[in-house]
């Protein structure tokens, strides 16, 4: 059964946005490091990235919530290309400068929070409910192909015919994920702009509150949150693993790092799948542990391929865990709410990437081998957590 002309609307304005993801990952760096050779200003690009997108969740999270989604959407986007058209302009004319490349980086981190809080909140009004994993699974897809296979390869090469095209093209593309944008139909929550009247603090504590008094909402939060710093333990030094464990190449690790990606393309197609035959907690809960195995394997081995496997399975686990939480908080989450409690879960993830980053580089300090091995430790106990915090019985199951 085909999932309609509005969510495939949806799904290319979402492939257009990831694919200026994916090069802006790579050109970003790029840029900085022809403007300078310090590595912390070329460093700090992610760091403004990560802490911009904290800042900024919660509040984004109210607005998700109160205004039309598809403006949100479609405004987001266009302010992106415009930043990056500016930008261009400022490089091809040589008034680049790193505090101009700093600026248009937290710039388009707000507004990717925006755009992305849309588009999931979105989804509930545009399929039938039954059809969420389905729906989540394509996206997963497009955005693995667009962000992981497409975008940095292209960014590299089209920074290796002129420094400022990458530039142009993302700013080009992610205009153009704001233009097709406008053929979604309009979706904002009446409940929620009644609500607009109450004082912005009471709006995001009602989200969060709404997240810790949901029993299984309030877990799954929990359960994200350990996962984000389980996944960063290891991949924070991922770097200094291959070097100095597989003794890879940057070559060869980038090259590991696309193979492993495969593994998450593989689970996007699977899931539908997969959910036909597991409920949603039996599915995380093996998913977890999935996660736990190839880490504590990977841990250990010394061989490059075996370890691209390995990470090949734990990006399989990361993207059918993704898909489950994803289209379970649509499943529960009332609609009015969707964008402060997505907000507010994001919070409790993007806390513990940074708390794992920290912890993995003082690990690594001790021995290369402990982030890997204390991330699967954390994905076990996230599979336990899972097992017995989550419900047998799926939402969709009395429907």
């Amino acid at each position: 059964m085909s999932l309609g002309r509005r969510f495939h609307v949806l799904l290319g304005a979402s492939g257009l946005s990831n694919l200026s993801d994916g090069l802006a990952f790579v050109t970003m760096p790029l840029q900085a490091a022809s403007m300078t050779d310090d590595p912390l200003w070329i460093a700090g690009l992610a760091t403004m990235y990560a802490l911009t997108r904290l800042l900024v969740v919660l509040p984004i999270g109210v607005y998700v919530d109160q205004l039309d989604r598809r403006s949100l959407m479609v405004s987001a986007n266009l302010l992106r290309g415009l930043a990056l058209m500016l930008l261009a302009s400022s490089i091809q004319f040589g008034a680049a400068s790193l505090l101009a490349l700093y600026t248009v980086m937290a710039v388009v981190a707000t507004l990717e929070s925006l755009a992305d809080g849309a588009a999931v909140a979105m989804l509930p009004g545009v399929v039938p409910k039954p059809a969420l994993d389905r729906a989540n699974s394509r996206i997963a897809s497009v955005q693995l192909i667009s962000d992981e296979f497409v975008g940095p390869p292209l960014g590299g090469l089209l920074f290796t015919v002129a420094a400022v095209l990458p530039v142009y093209v993302m700013g080009g593309t992610w205009a153009a994920a704001g233009v097709l944008a406008l053929a979604l139909p309009r979706s904002a929550d009446p409940k929620a702009r009644a609500e607009s009247r109450q004082a912005f603090g009471t709006q995001v504590a009602e989200g969060a509150r709404w997240l810790t008094e949901h029993r299984t909402i309030g877990k799954l939060s929990l359960i994200g949150g350990l996962a984000s710093a389980g996944y960063m333990l290891p991949f924070s030094v991922l770097v200094i693993f291959a070097q100095d464990r597989l003794d890879l190449t940057s070559f060869g690790y980038g090259l590991m790092l696309a193979g492993s990606a495969l593994g998450g393309l593989l689970a996007a197609l699977l899931v539908p799948r997969l959910r036909l035959r597991w409920n949603y907690r039996t599915l995380i809960t093996a998913s977890l542990a999935l996660g736990s195995l190839s880490l504590a394997c990977l841990a250990w081995t010394s061989a490059p391929m075996l370890a691209a496997a390995l990470l090949g399975l734990y990006i399989f686990h990361a993207v059918v865990w993704n898909i489950c939480a994803t289209s379970l908080r649509q499943w529960l989450v009332p609609g009015e709410l969707l964008g402060r409690v997505g907000a507010a879960t994001r919070v409790a993830s993007l806390l513990g990437l940074a708390i794992g980053s920290v912890l993995g580089g003082l690990l690594a300090g001790v021995d290369i081998r402990l982030p890997t091995a204390s991330g699967s430790l954390v994905f076990a106990a996230c599979a336990v957590l899972a097992w017995f915090g989550l419900p047998g019985r799926d939402p969709d199951s009395s429907s």
